[in-house]
């Protein structure tokens, strides 16, 4: 998703790393995610490798979806952007995956979760995340699923906009201002999820309860949320994601304004 901390090769840990992250910390009892927010080097362990898996008609079914929700983004994107900001939008590419998955950002384990790499312009899906996500976090719903997908496009927007290499640049400056950076940068993802959503609204797409499954989703990967979880306390000072109501604060923003001035996280603090 972007750069900066934990990471490696212009990657670092999305959102659906940290969830497994705090999954695993929480099945086998070891602090797993705390060298994550600790701003520390390179990879915590993680789980061997899943043996092969039998393709199902379920996984496929959730293949089409992912791939129709991240072409209805990208399509509305395309109409957005150069009529509010007079940016001509360029096509991401989707990559689905489980368990390992080599991008232009570097090799990546199935516990770094959804990620995007500006290096290559790809959004990488790891479709385990979202069993996880259901299961363990109780985040259920096609539309927690499509608000994770539209999350890593807006960081693709990011990258389109220069907001990416101005903020990866300002890290480089001023390294202890690096978390809270990486959380304004995953909060105004955040916000450019929920434009994406009010777009899907204006079409008259949306369902009873699709935003309060979108809304779940953000709560559930919230840093608070997953560090309670994983570790049994809360560190506001290791958060690089923001707090679960940060993030459904400014993906409510995004929904209710369809406005990517609005989505200037970085000019309130």
């Amino acid at each position: 998703m972007g750069f900066g901390g934990g990471g490696f090769g212009g990657m670092r840990v999305g959102f659906g790393g940290l969830v497994v992250l705090g999954i695993l910390s929480f099945v086998f009892k070891v602090d797993l995610i705390s060298p994550f927010l600790g701003g520390g080097g390179g990879m915590a362990p993680v789980a061997s490798r899943r043996e092969p898996r039998v393709k199902t008609a379920e996984e496929e079914t959730l293949k089409q979806f992912v791939s129709f929700v991240l072409d209805d983004a990208q399509n509305t994107w395309t109409k957005v952007l150069p009529e509010q900001q007079g940016v001509s939008y360029r096509r991401a590419k989707l990559v689905l995956f489980r368990d390992f998955v080599r991008s232009g950002c570097g090799d990546a384990e199935g516990a770094m979760g959804p990620f995007y790499c500006p290096a290559d312009e790809k959004v990488y899906i790891d479709l385990n995340f979202y069993d996880e996500l259901k299961r363990k976090f109780g985040a259920p719903g096609d539309f927690a699923q499509a608000y994770v997908i539209a999350h890593e496009l807006g960081h693709h927007l990011q990258n389109i906009l220069g907001i990416e290499r101005k903020v990866r640049m300002a890290q480089e400056r001023n390294p202890r201002a690096q978390k809270q950076l990486s959380v304004l940068m995953e909060l105004q993802a955040d916000c450019f999820a929920g434009i994406w959503a009010h777009e899907t609204a204006q079409r008259k797409l949306l369902e009873a309860g699709d935003v309060d499954e979108a809304l779940g989703a953000a709560a559930a990967v919230g840093d608070d949320h997953i560090q309670q979880m994983s570790t049994g306390r809360v560190r506001p000072e290791s958060f690089t994601h923001g707090s679960s109501a940060q993030r459904k604060e400014w993906f409510g923003r995004g929904f209710q304004t369809g406005k990517v001035t609005e989505c200037n996280t970085f000019a309130e603090n």
